[in-house]
């Protein structure tokens, strides 16, 4: 039997379990050896952190736009990047209600003579293609990870697996969508490697040199966890994540919390742009 939370509902219990998650992993971890990570932060290797991970976002709204184009919806690309940092404002900042996916659709359903149950899967996709991509590049990336040998050697057998079962998946149940399939996936690459320099660089940023590899590799995993509707911009998914990672894989606790926060961070700041889009909303027209 299926259950009907009411949406207030489960905003409340994202919060609360982001929080809960949030506590949990501060009651875990050395908050002194934390705070001495992030006294040692060098600013300048944040800049082109941010910049590496403010051009994620912009290839991600074109890749956006080619699902949606393919609904027929023809959108300009400065209203596009426009709505994709709206969303990403709500999804951060306003969980509740909606949500950042759920006003595209109602926008772009009101704007435009396509269903919304066609935008919606439009969305769905696009974001199914960027966990494709995160899922790709960390199992190409476990190669150098601390892992066991059986890992290290076959886990690249996943990806054209993966990839083929998604194009198959498309080919028969969305196939308005295949034209687009290897333009959109290049793309989805190119946003999770910018991403992936833009946590090098704050790897940078706070000192780390070894074991790069590691950390890299469980931020790719991270970042899988926290696509998960599961709290609040993803917050407390990662740096949980982070913290049983760094436990099995013998990482700097510290190190690795201060890199799921600095990202976090990153990404507030990108997406707190779109709070003009929310209050200028005749700059959407």
């Amino acid at each position: 039997m299926k259950i009907h939370l009411p949406k207030h509902l489960k905003t409340a219990l994202k919060i609360v379990l982001s929080v809960g998650i949030l506590a949990f992993v501060l009651y875990k971890i050395d908050t002194k050896a934390l705070l001495e990570v992030f006294a040692r932060v060098q600013p300048l290797w944040l800049v082109p952190a941010l910049l590496f991970f403010a051009l994620s976002k912009y290839i991600s709204a074109f890749r956006l736009s080619q699902f949606l184009l393919s609904t027929g919806i023809d959108i300009s690309a400065s209203f596009n990047l426009k709505l994709y940092l709206l969303g990403m404002f709500y999804n951060l900042f306003l969980p509740g209600g909606i949500g950042g996916d759920g006003y595209k659709i109602y926008l772009l359903n009101k704007r435009y003579e396509v269903k919304a149950q066609s935008i919606f899967w439009a969305i769905l996709l696009d974001r199914v293609m960027g966990l494709l991509a995160l899922f790709c590049l960390a199992a190409a990336l476990a190669a150098l990870a601390t892992l066991p040998h059986f890992y290290k050697t076959y886990s690249w057998l996943l990806i054209p697996l993966a990839i083929g079962a998604y194009y198959y998946f498309i080919k028969i149940f969305f196939a308005r969508y295949r034209s687009i399939f290897v333009v959109t996936l290049l793309q989805s690459f190119l946003v999770q490697l910018a991403q992936l320099l833009s946590a090098l660089l704050i790897l940078l940023a706070i000192g780390v040199s070894g074991s790069i590899g590691d950390y890299l590799f469980l931020f790719l995993i991270s970042s899988i966890v926290a696509a998960l509707p599961i709290t609040v911009g993803g917050i407390g998914s990662r740096e949980i994540t982070f913290l049983l990672g760094a436990g099995v894989m013998h990482l700097s606790i510290s190190n690795s919390i201060a890199l799921s926060l600095l990202f976090y961070i990153i990404t507030a700041l990108v997406s707190l742009t779109g709070i003009y889009y929310s209050i200028k909303t005749e700059k959407l027209r």
